[in-house]
């Protein structure tokens, strides 16, 4: 199962928090079950999620997304409509805060110490208890599936990380999703110190397309793809798998959140397996798309920041 924000929806029947027919969106909150599409309204994912764990602990029940979700089905209370349809869509939630964790793959150390001049800083950070989390924006850099993502002008080695992203809402992981954390390697690797620029910029991130429960994914066992392609031809297809990671999800979350309160809704991106080579970089025009297994794939388009 899984969640979308679709733009431009309109439904004529009852949905959830709409009761009046003849309704009309801009975007809405949609489920797909594998054989139909299925409309939830205007609710954002976070309202949707508070929803069920309230009605779940009020009637003492297990609490799962799937399952009710089914039994609203099951009661005929949502609208259907055919998985032929193609629509748009947003990023499925919208983020007061977005972290990121570094050097959570042995891969990913080593290509950051090749390409810095304080090598050991990397491979500290990699042997240490303390993972190495950074802050990566907020929800205003993030741009949706489809969406143009930026490489800065002042910077001359860019590459994307494909990532598992961690949703989180009042704390607790409410779902998965993909993330691209856009990366200056000539920035960072100029000055560890100059993380925070090769980092946070205009259009450095893109969360999508959907978010799946956490009770139908196996976070440390999810084969990841890369591709990025140059006037129609593949430049880089890569592959890694989250069982390569150091640090499981659950251990990079409660770190993340030790003496740090997050906001309502946070997102993790928990770091990449996948590196281009020290003789790539990104072009603007360049299309990049990240495949995680169970959950889809995010494309985006690289423009000049």
């Amino acid at each position: 199962m899984k969640f979308y924000r679709m733009n431009n929806f309109y439904t004529g029947q009852e949905t959830i928090g709409s009761p009046i027919d003849g309704n009309y969106w801009d975007s809405a909150l949609i489920v797909d079950n594998g054989d139909y599409l299925y409309s939830l309204g205007d609710l954002e994912f976070q309202d949707f999620y508070n929803l069920v764990k309230e009605d779940s602990e009020k009637n003492n029940l297990h609490f799962s997304l799937k399952a009710y979700v089914e039994t609203l089905i099951s009661k005929g209370v949502l609208s259907n409509f055919s998985r032929d349809y193609s629509p748009s869509f947003q990023s499925p939630i919208y983020p007061d805060e977005v972290w990121a964790a570094g050097v959570t793959y042995s891969d990913s150390m080593r290509e950051r110490q090749a390409e810095s001049n304080s090598p050991d800083v990397y491979a500290k950070v990699y042997n240490a208890d303390r993972p190495e989390i950074f802050f990566k924006g907020t929800g205003d850099r993030m741009q949706p599936p489809e969406d143009d993502l930026g490489i800065r002008k002042d910077s001359g080695w860019d590459v994307p990380e494909s990532e598992l992203a961690v949703v989180i809402i009042n704390g607790e992981i409410a779902g998965y999703t993909i993330g691209n954390d856009m990366s200056s390697r000539s920035i960072e690797g100029e000055n560890p110190l100059y993380l925070p620029q090769a980092k946070v910029y205009n259009k450095s991130f893109s969360i999508g397309p959907c978010i799946v429960p956490p009770e139908e994914i196996d976070p440390q066992n999810l084969k990841v793809g890369l591709k990025i392609f140059r006037k129609n031809e593949i430049v880089f297809d890569g592959n890694s798998s989250t069982a390569e990671m150091k640090r499981n999800v659950i251990e990079l979350v409660d770190w993340l959140q030790r003496s740090n309160d997050l906001p309502e809704v946070a997102v993790l991106m928990t770091g990449t397996g996948i590196i281009p080579p020290q003789d790539f970089t990104l072009k603007q025009d360049d299309i990049v798309e990240i495949s995680i297994e169970n959950i889809g794939t995010l494309r985006n388009k690289i423009s000049l920041v």
